[in-house]
């Protein structure tokens, strides 16, 4: 068929007006930038694209920062940056630094002129803002990497300076560590429960010892990583799957590795344990076993949970400090074994290594290289917000394929542009309803019209001090999907109130879909203005100290669908107006209403304020979930110590609210339990799946055994009709295009029955089941 002269004519002048700007290390940027002739910087390109080009850049580390000088003009004629298909090409914040001077033992020194670092010293550059905790010291956005990883600044010259093999306290105080307590331990078998064995009588031992118990008897106690015990002519009868382990834990607790014959031995299966709240606060967990039956020897081997063992390994051992002056920079630094001179030693150097320098460069495509090293500034909500890359209070960027890594606070930021108010908050709700009223105002304003509409996919961000995300006002509209998200804020070395993977204010309209989000200090916070927000199908895993999900002074309507929720505490709700449906709940659920402060909605779709509430607590809806509890069959205390701040395995959490929850259809498995308006027709099992997440050659496998007795759930399908509307905006539960909300698809995509399957996965087989989650 052929195309009208017109719409010919318009194609051809689109083809003829784009260019291909070539960029490659052995380029020079007095070339043309054609393939043969190659530009040597992306900045260089970046000065020459225009709308509708694309600046290819070759294999390669290039050392700058790019400053897109201009954007697109539409999703069609937009600006794209890509790295040259199957070549990689790195871009790094940082220079590598030679000259090491021994000083002593495995201390070295270097000393650096003003002029290397030009008008910004990292070194000089000290980090602060609105909600920022510096735990009583400074600290600065320089960094100094060995072979790519970071070493850990001091407080202070002496520190670095101390005889070697010596550390000081603040370093060590939390790289260790008991773990937990063991009371008994006891085989679930095939033809009847057998009996408990003391967990004090042991066979052989390292590391444990044992105490007086509550439980009766003694328990093992002071339980670190890697300690084991053995146990002999353990009965496990004709068939066994499933060991109980009564512990306790007065920490973050740890993982119960039930291993055969030796504790290097063939694994059997796992437990989890989460703190209980005091070493004498008992409870029952299950390890889920490979089947095994008579009379057997068993090892128990005690490890730290996965997100704590990454903080050891994130907060280097090694240490760093540096001394600024007017005409020179001078670092110190632990190199314990090595020749710095023989390695590769890097400093950061540059704040940003993608990031506009002005407001509103739109339609912009970043796609798969690898951006490392930046000495990011803090970013709160009331301040630009510059991450290693960053799209600058902008519309419509593609950011994907990326590997994002070593920022020391922000990695990926959507967030808000600066102002003369930057920072002077005071800390206040109020501070940030100004902030809010200022983005209508600029220049730039914040409406549908003009900001926001990103897509973020597909990319790798890791080991950033803040979050892996970030986003102030600027993220709404927008898309966050199939990224893998891990090691945020896993050091600690400061705290403050804006740390998480993904770190979200007013994600109006935002879909947060299929990321993987593990060992962070707190997987997704949505803080202030969740509306028209969904977060659908994301794995969580082995985040704390914090929760999987924060939802913070929000008043919806928003949707959380189809997540697994897998760390010791899954959800911590500080808002209204949420729609929870078909989600794996695993850890603890924590409500707590905000009555000081008052937080805004809005019209549908809209960045207008229509009004700001306090939040009561209540009016949310929980429909078709799965809920685990502790592994035990006894039904939990249905009272809080505070009911302010209730917190435990189910919905009963939601008795102590204002406004009603609306549940319906939901799976109480291993203690977890309803609440008061739902405890007559939920469906209550005492039976324990036996949950574990594996990791095997970087794929993640979910084990779990399904009981046919799930499907008598009285379940129905999620739609708006079902979930209403959310009480503070009045408006429907609606997908961000305004159509109806329909659940009928399940974690893998499969359709769901008129009765569906509580959960995220549809019609599972009964037993034994092995799901790929990743």
């Amino acid at each position: 068929m052929k195309r009208p002269a017109c719409l010919l004519a318009l194609t051809l002048s689109l083809s003829a007006t784009a260019a291909e700007w070539h960029v490659a290390p052995h380029g020079s940027d007095a070339q043309p930038g054609t393939r043969k002739a190659p530009l040597r910087t992306i900045q260089r390109a970046a000065d020459l694209a225009q709308p509708g080009d694309t600046i290819t850049v070759h294999a390669g580390v290039y050392r700058e920062r790019v400053n897109p000088p201009r954007g697109g003009t539409s999703d069609r004629r937009r600006i794209v940056y890509r790295a040259a298909p199957g070549e990689r090409v790195e871009i790094k914040g940082s220079e590598i630094v030679r000259g090491w001077e021994h000083v002593q033992g495995e201390v070295w020194k270097v000393t650096l002129p003003k002029a290397f670092f030009g008008e910004f010293n990292p070194f000089a550059d000290r980090i602060h803002g609105d909600w920022f905790d510096p735990r009583g010291r400074k600290h600065h956005t320089g960094a100094v990497y060995l072979n790519g990883e970071w070493l850990t600044e001091a407080t202070k010259l002496e520190e670095v300076l101390l005889p070697d093999g010596q550390k000081p306290a603040w370093l060590t105080d939390s790289a260790g560590g008991y773990l937990l307590n063991v009371a008994w331990l006891r085989p679930v078998r095939s033809d009847a429960t057998g009996p408990r064995v003391p967990a004090a009588a042991f066979a052989a031992q390292q590391g444990v010892q044992t105490a007086p118990c509550s439980e009766g008897g003694e328990c093992l106690g002071w339980i670190e990583p890697g300690d084991w015990v053995r146990y002999e002519n353990v009965d496990f009868g004709p068939w066994t799957a499933q060991l109980e382990l009564r512990v306790a834990s007065a920490t973050a607790g740890g993982v119960i590795e039930v291993r055969l014959d030796r504790p290097d031995g063939p694994p059997l299966g796992t437990a989890t344990v989460a703190n209980t709240g005091d070493w004498q606060a008992w409870t029952t967990v299950s390890a889920r076993l490979q089947p095994v039956s008579g009379r057997r020897t068993i090892c128990l081997v005690f490890r730290g949970r996965p997100a704590d063992a990454a903080r050891a390994r994130a907060r280097n051992p090694n240490l760093w400090f540096a001394q600024v002056d007017a005409a020179q920079t001078t670092i110190w630094a632990q190199f314990p074994g090595v020749n710095p001179n023989e390695q590769q030693v890097e400093i950061n150097v540059r704040r940003t290594v993608f990031y506009p320098d002005q407001p509103g460069r739109n339609f912009i495509t970043v796609r798969g290289f690898i951006l490392r090293h930046a000495a990011t500034p803090w970013a709160p909500p009331t301040a630009e917000q510059i991450g290693l890359i960053g799209t600058h209070w902008s519309k419509g960027w593609i950011i994907e394929s990326n590997v994002i890594s070593h920022s020391i606070c922000a990695g990926l930021a959507l967030g808000k542009h600066g102002d003369t108010f930057d920072n002077t908050s005071a800390n206040t709700a109020e501070g940030y309803v100004k902030t809010i009223e200022r983005a209508h105002a600029f220049r730039i304003p914040w409406t549908r019209e003009h900001i926001g509409h990103h897509v973020v996919r597909g990319n790798t961000i890791s080991h950033c001090e803040q979050a892996g995300i970030v986003g102030s006002l600027g993220g709404a509209f927008s898309h966050i999907e199939g990224n893998v998200i891990h090691d945020i804020h896993v050091r600690r070395l400061f705290s403050g109130a804006e740390m998480a993977g993904i770190k979200l204010h007013a994600a109006i309209d935002t879909v947060i879909r299929g990321n993987h989000i593990y060992r962070t200090c707190r997987g997704l916070w949505l803080d202030w203005m969740t509306q028209g927000t969904r977060v659908s199908r994301n794995l969580f895993h082995d985040n704390g100290p914090w929760e999987d999900l924060f939802v913070e002074v929000n008043h919806g309507p928003f949707v959380v669908d189809h997540n697994l929720l897998l760390s010791p505490v899954s959800l911590l709700d500080m808002s209204e107006g949420g729609a929870y449906a078909h989600n794996l709940f695993a850890g603890k659920i924590i409500s707590v209403p905000e009555p000081g402060r008052e937080t805004p909605f809005h019209p549908a779709h809209s960045t207008a304020v229509a009004g700001l509430r306090r939040i009561e607590g209540g009016d949310n809806r929980f429909f078709n979930n799965l809920f685990l509890g502790p592994g035990e069959a006894a039904t939990p205390a249905r009272t809080a110590n505070d009911p302010r701040w209730a917190g435990g395995y189910g919905l009963w959490v939601y008795d102590f609210r204002s406004h009603p929850t609306h549940t319906a259809g939901n799976l109480y498995l291993a203690g977890a339990q309803p609440g008061v308006a739902e405890r007559d027709t939920a469906l209550i099992l005492d039976a324990d799946p036996g949950l574990r997440l594996c990791e095997e050659r970087g794929r993640w496998f979910l084990h779990l055994y399904r009981d046919r007795a799930w499907d008598r759930a009285a379940t129905r399908r999620v739609t708006s009709d079902l979930l209403g509307r959310a009480r503070v905006p009045d408006l429907l539960f609606v997908n961000p295009d305004d159509s109806p909300l329909v659940l009928d698809r399940d974690w893998f995509g499969r359709r769901r029955g008129p009765r569906p399957t509580p959960g995220p996965f549809e019609r599972l087989p009964a037993g034994e089941v092995r799901l790929r989650l990743w």
